[in-house]
């Protein structure tokens, strides 16, 4: 299985899930985590609790793993990035934090290089340590957190497997 494949079928099946519309949540509703801005923008026009999966997937592909290069990169972190990208946040700064580079927010070939010539256990960690701040400062927390603290849980157990 590829990378891509592997990471969508963890984050479908463990993070995300089916349909869901939280008022709470600023990023509306969602199914297989693809918002319906995001659905809309790819020409999706019906019923988000009706997306299809191979869309869904389309979709993940185009917007949250080939626009960040995530096949240039180990999958475990690639996984992590993906993860992150799809949960909202800044996924490439804190990439970019975790490898010690120049935080532009853009994933290059020196961001890619840094990546790859590190213990990829360091910088799951130091990634989802950069990710957890973020998140325990947004004002949502106090809905999202122990949802955000799991799926971050879960993540640094498939980081380490």
């Amino acid at each position: 299985m590829s990378a891509f494949l592997d990471s969508f079928a963890q984050l479908v099946n463990v993070n995300e899930g089916g349909f869901v519309d939280n008022p709470a949540d600023p990023g509306g509703a969602t199914k297989y985590g693809v918002t319906e801005r995001v659905a809309r923008a790819h020409g999706y026009a019906g019923a988000m609790q009706d997306l299809p999966l191979d869309l869904a997937q389309q979709i993940a592909r185009a917007e949250y793993w080939d626009k960040y290069q995530l096949d240039a990169i180990n999958p475990l972190v690639a996984f992590q990035v993906f993860d992150a990208i799809y949960n909202g946040g800044q996924a490439v700064r804190w990439l970019q934090q975790a490898a010690g580079v120049a935080t532009d927010g853009a994933i290059g070939p020196a961001t890619i290089a840094a990546v790859n010539a590190a213990d990829p256990a360091q910088i799951i960690a130091r990634f989802d340590a950069y990710r957890l701040e973020y998140l325990a400062d947004l004002p949502t927390w106090p809905s999202f957190g122990r949802g955000w603290a799991r799926r971050i849980s879960n993540n640094l157990l498939k980081g380490v497997a």
